[in-house]
């Protein structure tokens, strides 16, 4: 499918507002796979166009992150792992099963998290003491977030950055950092599947991954540079909007 030349600028400035909410608070799919579908791509290859361009965009925050020395390896390295075959995992499952049923699911495991974060003002303002070991934190959910977000994927930074507040005591710019991490990881992994089955428009998604880049890039620093404190509203923004989407694609007639 060929684009006409003023549909890539368009593209760049869709890429860089999605990397930018992404790298911040998740769910940046919500702006970029809408704009995909818009366009006229075919839905598999706006999935694979989509997880290629918040590739991007993850690599970007995720590089700053452990630039700025907030990510441990050591101390996530199952994790990564961990997500690494929960992605494989499921990115060959969704091909066998259908999806609709999680799909009805996760609207309503977001509105708990929305309503959690909304009646507790205080998590993930500052580190506290976690809930399980790392190894086996990393392991369960590693495998299970990673699995979510190859066969499915809606949410999955968010629920990442929830769990790394509450379970591991977390701050909402640490949990922020190591989310875009396990993202990438699985970003990665659903891209060489995509890309076997060559259902990316590559032209969109370097336009579009070229935006996520730069947007990444400037929502990390204002991570890094404002904090929790500026993280938390803008969950609760990019929660409460795509708890809305879902909701109207899955039950709206």
């Amino acid at each position: 499918m060929e684009f006409g030349f003023w549909i890539y600028p368009l593209l760049f400035a869709t890429g860089l507002v999605a990397g930018l909410a992404d790298s911040i608070a998740g769910g940046g799919g919500l702006i970029a796979l809408p704009m995909l579908l818009t366009l006229g791509l075919p839905v598999p290859a706006a999935l694979g166009t989509n997880k290629f361009q918040s590739m991007c965009g993850t690599f970007s925050a995720s590089r700053h992150y452990v630039r700025r020395g907030l990510i441990d390896f050591r101390a996530c390295r199952v994790g990564l792992v961990a997500t690494f075959i929960g992605a494989l995992t499921g990115v060959l499952t969704v091909q066998r099963i259908d999806s609709q049923v999680l799909a009805r699911l996760i609207p309503w495991l977001l509105a708990l998290i929305f309503v959690y974060t909304v009646f507790r003002p205080k998590v993930g303002e500052q580190d506290h003491p976690p809930r399980m070991r790392n190894d086996a934190f990393y392991t369960i959910f590693g495998f299970g977030l990673g699995f979510y977000d190859g066969f499915f994927g809606p949410g999955a930074g968010l629920f990442w950055t929830i769990l790394l507040i509450v379970v591991q005591g977390q701050n909402f710019a640490k949990a922020t950092g190591y989310t875009k991490v396990m993202n990438f990881v699985s970003n990665l992994v659903s891209v060489a599947v995509f890309a076997y089955a060559g259902v990316i428009h590559y032209g969109a998604g370097i336009a579009m991954g070229l935006g996520q880049v730069i947007g990444a890039r400037l929502g990390s620093g204002l991570v890094l540079k404002k904090g929790a404190g500026f993280v938390r509203p803008v969950f609760l923004v990019v929660v409460g909007l795509m708890l809305i989407r879902l909701l109207w694609v899955n039950y709206h007639r």
